[in-house]
């Protein structure tokens, strides 16, 4: 994930070799080209199946290309990023537009999931991230009046924006870690679309399969749980998934204090090991994913009871992979 709230996506895709297509059928199996690189901190991956290698070697690049320019707009680690000048300034003028859209899908997760998913945090996590950085770090985390104080600096309500400018409130920061992986996901895919392109997988950091593979079959996804092993599979065609997981995004050395935050409280514990989330949009999957983190299971099953083609599977304590 974006690195100041490192998330660790480990959805693991086993992909089958393709079938070549009956030749009594007229058909040339299109080759598998695969590219691999990383994006916003996270390691990438695009499964693109084409005829002709110099056309597909082009819209690869063109993927990566689309995934760099969106990264200059919401990393948290480039200071000329879009995002890092609003956190500096508190405010932006003529913000791009993909930020002011992203902005926008925001606020409808926000509103969705009754205000869990929140992009303001960010001064949670420079509270707990210097906390722990000490040597001599309380094990029991920041003190009360520590993460009151930063949570006097939370609150989505306070942001601000429109065409013109994007206005934040003294103190405040934002973090686009728990969704922005997912909305590049899904611009490469429209950039896919828009040349004709399908029977592919994209995954920069959350992943969505264009089609199914050419020969008809379904993709195979791999879940992983807390500890990192794959138990559960499932099938896809033309949908999307994310994966939070408190695994390796720990601030302490015992693990009890991950980088998902509750925005209420200030918190940051999550309740799940991890959690995998399809929908139609990867950039829906990756922002569910996040809040469903701090969630209970009656109230995931509420939000996602709402909206069409959402499944969701969660980890816990006993390191299974349940569906809700």
């Amino acid at each position: 994930m974006i690195a100041s709230r490192r998330r660790v996506l480990r959805i693991a895709a086993t992909f089958a070799g393709y079938a070549a297509l009956g030749a009594d059928r007229g058909l040339t199996a299109p080759a598998q080209h695969l590219w691999r690189g990383v994006a916003l901190g996270a390691d990438c991956e695009i499964q693109l199946y084409h005829p002709d290698a110099p056309a597909a070697e082009r819209l690869i690049d063109a993927c990566v290309a689309e995934a760099r320019r969106l990264e200059a707009v919401f990393s948290l680690y480039r200071p000329d990023s879009a995002l890092c000048r609003l956190n500096r300034d508190a405010i932006l003028e003529a913000p791009p537009a993909d930020l002011l859209r992203l902005l926008s899908e925001c606020r409808e997760m926000h509103d969705l999931t009754g205000g869990t998913f929140d992009p303001t945090v960010q001064p949670l996590w420079n509270l707990y991230a210097s906390h722990f950085s000490r040597a001599d770090a309380d094990p029991v985390g920041p003190g009360p009046a520590r993460i009151a104080a930063a949570l006097a600096h939370v609150g989505w309500k306070k942001v601000a924006f429109d065409e013109s400018r994007v206005a934040l409130a003294p103190g405040m920061a934002l973090t686009l870690n728990g969704i922005a992986q997912g909305y590049i996901t899904d611009r490469v895919c429209d950039l896919l679309r828009r040349e004709g392109v399908g029977h592919t997988m994209v995954d920069m950091g959350e992943l969505r399969a264009l089609d199914t593979r050419p020969d008809g079959s379904l993709w195979r996804v791999g879940l992983e749980n807390g500890k990192r092993e794959i138990n559960h599979t499932v099938e896809i065609a033309s949908r999307a998934v994310a994966t939070s997981a408190a695994a390796g995004t720990a601030f302490d050395t015992s693990g009890k204090f991950a980088h998902h935050f509750d925005p209420h409280t200030g918190a940051a514990r999550p309740i799940w090991s991890s959690v995998s989330v399809f929908a139609q949009t990867a950039t829906v999957a990756d922002g569910l994913s996040t809040a469903f983190s701090m969630l209970p299971a009656d109230s995931i099953r509420r939000i996602a009871s709402r909206l069409d083609g959402v499944e969701v599977y969660v980890s816990g304590r006993d390191d299974g992979i349940h569906a809700l």
